[in-house]
């Protein structure tokens, strides 16, 4: 009788029933029980200063345990863990000839790792896919104690909705419950959404992505894995939905014909099924299992208290100085409580959203959100939001290109038009400008102006000067100073040396008007928009500033301009 209600309970909460009927809500079959354990250990073990080089497709294979120290810069830890890879490539790609006897001690220990009657033809294909994982002990541990601020209200929210509240673990897989992470691939928050998924469930533009908010975005996550786990049925396809879609899982199981999920990981081949779409139901596991026993793995770890907010719903559009000043908080702390409104509402350009569920801070001695809201004087209460300024894309912008030109991010720029390629923007387009209305564009003029030329036009190189800095002192080019001088290594100058300047020779070819000087490198610029911005060729600027790949110049890098007056940009629409 007591399972029977206990079941109908389960069917009306919408998860439980299948679960009653076929075993665990979150089954761990044998044949991913050593996917688990490989991302135990990367998330209990080892720590971001190092991680495992191991076999891609078969985890219990692990040739190494790499330490990479913390001073490492991005690009000597890619060289270390190359080298490394090569070296295992080498070892096996040895062992695959068919060698079994005189081994090194690391053939040997390399050729243990396997199976005794290895093939060759296994070892060779070992040898192509060594990766390398990095650790995330340290991340794992952190994202225990953050999660305490929303740990409450996510099982409460999941609770509610009838799903296992035991998916609260998957933040640690996503983003260890950081609010501010952010991957390579544009995914935000603590659940991780793509810009696409979350329009689907959030408001996502210009003014405000709910993906950062923990709150909202949580509510968001439970209805994109109820919505998955109705699509598949079962929670490990539905969880490994969240990582690969529930249409491509879907397309696995008709593929297949089976919705067993070791089955499907060990099987199915796609070309967007690759390694984290394989091992993403195994690492929520592996998470699930150490958030529910963390003493074991991590001993006594405090958690944060939980955030407990007080929240208001906005009747009109406010500006956020307006509310600070009512609820008698800081800018900051306003704006740390609401993570999802974003720059353009903190800097004064947007308005705070009419119908925005707004959080402050909890404090006993004021009074209730909507008496202290309703005190707001009129005049600081809108019926509109700010309106942008619009602008009409010219041949030759480019998106940094504009965003230098009115004072804004280009990050800004594409939030607030949607744009998904920042490289594609076509003439005639038109771009909303997440700017207060009316303001001007900015006009970018010549940092330094170059000093005259000494009447003999001889100069005598003082200590630690270089060619670059006495060519942008006098406003000439470095090649036509080198040539002058007869100067073949611009390295190779010595204090003391007297230099001939070539005294007008940019000014000869600048045009009627333009004088020559040094420009600083703002965000967002390239070297072709600093070339269009001021009517000169790349190839002259890559010669006069001796740059040796146009690609990257750097923020705050002097550059010396031969005309350094800016050429008429298009106006705003």
């Amino acid at each position: 009788m007591h399972t029977t209600v206990a079941l109908m309970i389960a069917v009306l909460l919408g998860v439980a029933a299948p679960a009653a009927a076929a075993g665990p809500v979150f089954p761990k079959p044998p044949a991913l029980a050593p996917r688990v354990d490989f991302w135990r250990r990367i998330y209990t073990e080892v720590d971001t200063g190092g991680g495992l080089l191991h076999d891609a497709r078969n985890l219990e294979i692990v040739y190494e345990t790499l330490s990479l120290p913390r001073g490492l810069s991005i690009r000597a830890r890619e060289r270390r863990t190359r080298t490394r890879k090569q070296h295992y490539r080498r070892v096996l790609r040895s062992l695959a000839t068919g060698k079994r006897k005189n081994l090194s001690l690391e053939e040997r220990r390399v050729l243990s790792l396997f199976p005794p009657d290895v093939s060759n033809a296994t070892l060779r294909k070992a040898s192509d896919r060594i990766r390398f994982q990095l650790g995330q002990a340290d991340k794992f541990r952190a994202g225990l104690i953050r999660m305490g601020r929303w740990e409450d209200y996510v099982r409460r929210v999941f609770a509610e909705r009838g799903l296992p509240t035991q998916l609260v673990a998957l933040p640690h897989v996503e983003s260890s419950f950081n609010p501010d992470a952010r991957s390579h691939v544009g995914a935000s928050g603590i659940w991780q959404f793509t810009r696409s998924t979350g329009r689907l469930y959030m408001h996502v533009n210009g003014v405000m992505d709910e993906r950062n908010d923990p709150f909202l975005s949580t509510v968001a996550a439970a209805r994109l894995l109820k919505h998955n786990y109705n699509e598949t049925g079962t929670w490990p396809l539905a969880i490994t939905s969240y990582n690969h879609g529930s249409a491509g899982i879907r397309r696995a199981v008709r593929k297949l014909g089976t919705s067993d999920i070791d089955a499907i990981i060990d099987r199915y081949k796609s070309r967007s099924f690759g390694f984290a779409s394989r091992n993403f139901y195994s690492e929520f596991l592996a998470a699930k299992e150490i958030e529910e026993d963390s003493e074991r793995w991590f001993g006594l770890v405090e958690r944060d208290p939980a955030e407990n907010p007080e929240i208001v719903v906005l009747d009109h559009y406010y500006r956020p100085a307006a509310l600070t000043k009512a609820f008698g908080v800081t800018l900051g702390a306003l704006r740390l409580a609401n993570p999802a409104l974003l720059r353009p509402v903190w800097n004064g350009t947007k308005h705070v959203p009419k119908g925005y569920s707004l959080r402050i801070p909890r404090d006993p001695s004021r009074a209730a959100p909507k008496v202290v809201l309703a005190r707001v004087p009129s005049s600081e209460r809108f019926a509109r939001q700010v309106p942008d300024r619009r602008y009409r894309v010219k041949r030759g912008d480019s998106l940094s290109r504009i965003a230098q030109r009115f004072g804004l991010r280009q990050s800004d720029l594409i939030r607030a038009n949607g744009i998904r390629n920042r490289h594609r923007i076509r003439v005639g387009q038109v771009l909303n400008l997440p700017v207060r209305h009316g303001a001007r564009p900015h006009r970018v003029v010549a940092a330094t102006r170059p000093k005259p030329v000494p009447a003999h036009g001889l100069y005598r190189v003082r200590h630690g000067e270089t060619l670059w800095k006495i060519s942008r002192r006098f406003g000439v080019g470095q090649s036509d100073l080198a040539a002058v001088n007869h100067i073949a290594d611009a390295r190779r100058l010595k204090a003391g040396q007297v230099l001939q300047i070539p005294a007008g020779a940019m000014t000869a070819r600048a045009r009627p008007g333009g004088t020559p000087g040094v420009y600083t490198v703002r965000r967002g610029d390239t070297l072709d928009a600093i070339s269009r911005r001021f009517g000169v060729t790349q190839r002259e600027l890559v010669a006069q500033n001796g740059i040796h790949n146009r690609h990257r110049i750097r923020i705050g890098q002097r550059i010396f301009v031969p005309r350094a007056e800016e050429t008429p940009g298009a106006a705003a629409q």
